[in-house]
């Protein structure tokens, strides 16, 4: 099936999210690709291009490092530990994960540190977590419709979609130096955003020379040499794997809770509007490409400075994480006042009336954006 055009593919093709903190020291940029770079027949950028959107896979076992130093304070790392969810958590540091694809309704991943291991496995209409270190297992059940799909991490495939809807006037495209990557042969594909407004470098995609699947995704930042974010595989088999690896056996002594269907919220379309609905953020995006900005006006106006204020629940990482947004630098101008959250690839404003205003783009961009 197409990698590019399939969503269970896309998600399920390299699972990764972003990260915590080094996990178990992690595995060094430098790993990711070694020796020197391989005499490959040339290719165009458009027939890369073609390779990518065209490309196909039945099955995928391999290891997966990925890292990112997106120059940003704690604050995901917090939100992670809130949850319970360390998947959830992923925005900094480097991570090693195991992934197994299957087909559309087989595929599994494994985040393992060294204070235990979390799966996800899904087997056709059966989805399973796994924390090994509270031994507790979640079960449910997928509707037959199959909608309502687990949610699963970034992938280095859904990146490259992401990053080609972005492609435009505004984007230069061109083939950079070949490489070696988990030990194949790859081409690389490089996207440059012409807008400077963009806090995006280059966008680089290594695609393996005869599967055309993506096997490694950077992101440079702008004034930056080394990637703000890349994620690539280490090891990687082309081989369906086997169907045992799908299955959950729970160990001996796991609490497993079934979660029913009730107690999931169901698509917007499926519930009536109420109190909650009202406080649903009204959302826009300012300008296309590169350079979009997204605009949130929440529901409740008390602004940052109140929502750090209210944080005090008695909950460390609650406390914490509003003590990280309350030290936030403040700002103001012609379009109001807030804060601002900047890290090497993107920037977030809170203004105080209540608005989230976030883009890969420098924080001048969205005050503008702020102020229409």
């Amino acid at each position: 099936m197409s990698v590019m055009k399939n969503r269970a593919v896309l998600r399920w093709l390299v699972p990764v999210t972003a990260g915590v903190a080094v996990i178990g020291g992690g595995a060094a940029v430098g790993t990711f690709a070694a020796g020197a770079d391989p005499a490959l027949p040339p290719r165009s950028a458009a027939q890369l291009l073609d390779d990518l959107r065209t490309s196909r896979l039945d099955g995928l076992s391999g290891t997966v490092v990925q890292r990112a130093d997106l120059g940003l304070p704690p604050i995901a790392a917090l939100a992670g530990q809130a949850s319970g969810n360390q998947l959830a958590g992923l925005v900094s540091g480097t991570h090693t994960l195991r992934v197994w694809y299957g087909g559309e309704d087989r595929q599994r991943l494994a985040l393992v540190d060294t204070l235990g291991e979390q799966d996800v496995l899904r087997n056709g209409r059966d989805v399973w977590t796994w924390n090994s270190r509270e031994n507790t297992a979640v079960h449910r059940k997928l509707p037959a419709d199959g909608k309502d799909l687990p949610s699963a991490p970034a992938t280095p495939a859904d990146a490259a979609q992401q990053a080609l809807a972005a492609i435009d006037p505004t984007t230069a495209v061109t083939v950079g130096r070949s490489a070696t990557v988990a030990g194949r042969d790859a081409y690389e594909l490089v996207l440059t955003p012409r807008d400077k407004a963009s806090l995006v470098h280059q966008v680089r995609i290594a695609l393996d020379a005869k599967e055309h699947v993506p096997l490694r995704f950077e992101v440079l930042a702008d004034g930056q040499d080394e990637p703000a974010f890349e994620v690539a595989f280490t090891q990687v088999d082309f081989r369906t794997p086997d169907a045992d690896q799908f299955r959950f056996n729970p160990p001996p002594g796991v609490k497993v809770t079934e979660e029913t269907a009730e107690a999931r919220p169901g698509p917007a379309t499926d519930r009536k509007p109420g109190a909650a609905d009202a406080k649903r953020p009204d959302v826009r995006t300012v300008g296309t490409g590169w350079t979009t900005v997204v605009v949130a006006t929440l529901g409740d106006p008390a602004g940052l400075d109140g929502a750090a204020k209210a944080g005090g629940s008695g909950a460390p990482d609650a406390d914490m994480l509003a003590k990280v947004l309350g030290d936030l630098p403040k700002v103001s101008g012609d379009w109001g006042s807030g804060r601002l959250l900047s890290g090497k690839l993107f920037s977030v404003l809170l203004t105080d009336d209540g608005r989230v205003v976030a883009g890969l783009v420098t924080p001048e961009r969205l005050y503008q954006a702020a102020k229409g």
